[in-house]
């Protein structure tokens, strides 16, 4: 194996771990209503949302071409870029994950990119135009569309069920929830799965192994097909509870509303090939579930501080990206990916371990006790004790 083969290995290895993030980072978008309202047991919720977005990888290829081909120029990217943004991308993912936020982990991929990109190859690198069509309007608009779509669907819901006793009606939605958060999970494996697909795509393309304007492989769809759904079966519970919790109070009828809402908007992006962020989706049809029903508590104080993350993402992913390239670059050769990768792997163990503190932890068990304005519930007394 030569030092070049050892790289690209390590790039692809790199992006299958970016793709597992995103999976247990993203689990609450689809599945958060479903287990707050009871629809589904956490476990069951998380089984049911990982085999979805396995399935869903497989049936779309359009939003990873964007990303291999749509938003840096290919004859400039190097796999020590590529594998410079996807650290950026992971690190910024492990941080918004481990403080609860639910930041998007697309656009963490692509500021990651796009700033190691500049750091190698300068600004004229980037296609501008493609960065600013296919991620930063979709992704300034997304919220609101599907906010709006989710407004309207809860009012419709509650005016056209006023008669209906609520034993069956919250009954009757549960079952709904179960079908409108599985189509939010086979959306989500139609968009995020194809992200990480792009940039091992690009990075074989780098490589000089695929032509430019190659396809995904059908090993590179398999392989970020099962990252993602693992990812997603370890469950997010952070950002479940945050997602579910911490924004409104959400009834039956509001999850079945959200839900639907997401996966209509997610669909259809993912047919134009729009490189949206899912959790941008779903936190504005979380939201617009709670302003469409009457009398409902939104938390905005929580919604400012996920908004101001959003705002942050692109570029605090694009600064890391390009001081991992100049990190590595600076290094050089194999070895200066070889240490990169291992700083990257204690990281991400170090982000682990203090997520597992007793203090601290978000478990299946406890991820639907009541909200305190905290990520985490209040620990009781034998737990502070021990």
């Amino acid at each position: 194996m030569t030092g070049n083969d050892a790289v690209l290995a390590l790039v692809v290895t790199t992006a299958l771990g970016f793709d597992f993030t995103n999976g247990f980072h993203d689990t609450g978008n689809a599945m958060a209503t479903s287990i707050v309202t009871g629809a589904l047991r956490p476990r069951v919720a998380v089984a049911l949302s990982a085999a979805l977005n396995l399935v869903g990888a497989f049936l779309s290829t359009a939003v990873a071409a964007t990303i291999a081909s749509g938003l840096v120029d290919s004859a400039d990217v190097t796999l020590v870029v590529v594998f410079a943004g996807l650290a950026g991308s992971i690190l910024w993912n492990l941080t918004t994950w481990y403080l609860g936020i639910p930041s998007s982990s697309s656009h963490a991929l692509i500021g990651g990119v796009v700033g190691a990109t500049m750091a190698a190859a300068g600004v004229s690198a980037v296609k501008w135009q493609g960065l600013v069509s296919k991620v930063i309007v979709p992704a300034t608009l997304s919220p609101f569309i599907a906010g709006t779509v989710a407004v309207v669907g809860t009012h419709l819901v509650y005016r056209l069920t006023r008669d209906v006793s609520q034993g069956p009606r919250d009954h009757g939605f549960r079952i709904g929830q179960i079908g409108s958060a599985s189509m939010v999970s086979l959306a989500h494996g139609t968009n995020d799965a194809q992200k990480t697909m792009g940039v091992i795509t690009l990075a074989l393309i780098a490589n000089g192994t695929l032509q430019a304007g190659a396809t995904s492989p059908i090993w590179v769809i398999t392989s970020c097909a099962m990252a993602i759904a693992l990812g997603t079966y370890l469950g997010g519970w952070r950002v479940i509870r945050m997602l579910g919790k911490g924004l409104i109070e959400i009834e039956s009828p509001q999850g079945m509303a959200a839900e639907s809402a997401s996966a209509a908007v997610i669909l259809s992006s993912t047919d134009f090939g729009y490189s949206l962020s899912t959790t941008h989706v779903a936190t504005g049809s979380i939201l617009g579930a709670g302003v469409g029903r009457k009398g409902a508590v939104v938390r905005w104080n929580t919604a400012r501080r996920m908004a101001v993350a959003w705002l942050l993402t692109l570029p605090a992913s694009a600064t890391v990206g390009a001081a991992t390239y100049w990190a590595a670059h600076g290094i050089g050769g194999t070895i200066g990916v070889v240490v990169i990768f291992i700083v990257l792997v204690l990281a991400s163990i170090a982000f682990f371990a203090a997520s597992r503190r007793p203090a601290v932890a978000v478990t299946p068990e406890n991820v639907n006790e009541a909200w305190t304005g905290s990520l985490v519930p209040a620990p009781d007394a034998g737990e502070v004790a021990s």
